[in-house]
């Protein structure tokens, strides 16, 4: 599932090639009709995220609110004036990352012929994007997109979101803080990837209770999620492992090097030497260092 960071970069990438254009919307797969009708023809005037929560809105006053979930993606092309990555969303059989642009010089022609279920197709005088398999694909107004974020935690990309909420949120809970970091509730953004590997460099146990948890630890953990996800929106990939932690500091950071303990259950910690500990939590994959995340 994309994590927040993701959803960020795809806010930005609408608002450099879509913002304030007149889109043609449609659904040629069929199952948004109904909502493309009520898009059609207007301009886009913004584009934001909440965690994984993606909002465009338009000059109707109505948004169109996205969850991609585990299986969602967008695909853009266009002319030279439409620059950006090609598919950004659910990972393409190459892990957490995007696929670069593939311009072959030819002559833009308009969008091609919808592939496969296309949810949603939005297209201007210079690009296209496609949607498909989202979660959850709906129009909405302010006041019901205000009421989707205030169920949610506070999003570290957010640069007006509280440290001292999340550490409230966190610290007022007896689950484990493994569950925790992923409950969109107490934190908004967070996934798997994201979980293992900030609970791995701050060092804690991921079946720390939340309520055991203390302030000063809960502010440190927020800390480095805004750093480690202010990364991945600058790199367009999760990468968590310091140079010094990686073969001949390697750059630019092979995906075996990315991560400190993320889908590598019996290797060695990067730190300690340890076999790296796999189970589930949650009903997820969970990663962590037996030794360096005793506490």
């Amino acid at each position: 599932m994309p994590e927040g960071h993701s959803i960020h970069r795809l806010a930005r990438q609408f608002t450099s090639v879509f913002s304030g254009q007149r889109l043609e919307v449609s659904s040629p797969q069929g199952r948004f009709s109904a909502g493309a009708a009520q898009l059609n023809g207007h301009i886009l005037t913004s584009a934001t995220a909440h965690g994984k929560q993606l909002f465009l809105g338009f000059d109707n006053d109505l948004l169109l609110r996205i969850h991609l979930g585990l299986y969602g993606a967008f695909d853009f092309g266009g002319d030279s004036s439409f620059l950006g990555a090609s598919s950004i969303g659910a990972p393409r059989k190459v892990g957490e990352r995007e696929i670069a642009s593939d311009d072959d010089g030819a002559a833009y022609a308009g969008p091609p012929a919808p592939r496969g279920a296309v949810r949603v197709r939005l297209v201007a005088e210079h690009g296209w994007a496609d949607l498909r398999g989202p979660t959850s694909c709906e129009v909405i107004t302010e006041a019901e997109r205000a009421a989707v974020v205030a169920r949610l935690g506070p999003d570290p990309l957010q640069p007006d979101a509280d440290a001292a909420e999340f550490a409230a949120r966190l610290r007022r809970r007896a689950s484990p803080v493994g569950l925790l970091l992923m409950n969109q509730e107490v934190l908004a953004g967070v996934g798997n990837v994201y979980r293992a590997e900030v609970l791995f460099r701050q060092a804690l146990s991921p079946w720390r209770l939340g309520r055991d948890i203390r302030e000063e630890e809960a502010k440190a953990l927020w800390v480095d999620i805004v750093s480690v996800m202010n990364d991945g929106v600058a790199q367009g990939r999760i990468i968590t492992t310091l140079p010094e932690h990686r073969d001949n500091g390697a750059e630019p950071v092979p995906r075996e090097e990315a991560h400190y303990v993320y889908q590598r259950p019996s290797l060695p910690c990067r730190r300690c030497g340890t076999a790296i500990a796999g189970t589930e939590m949650g009903a997820r994959k969970l990663y962590w260092c037996p030794k360096c995340q005793a506490r």
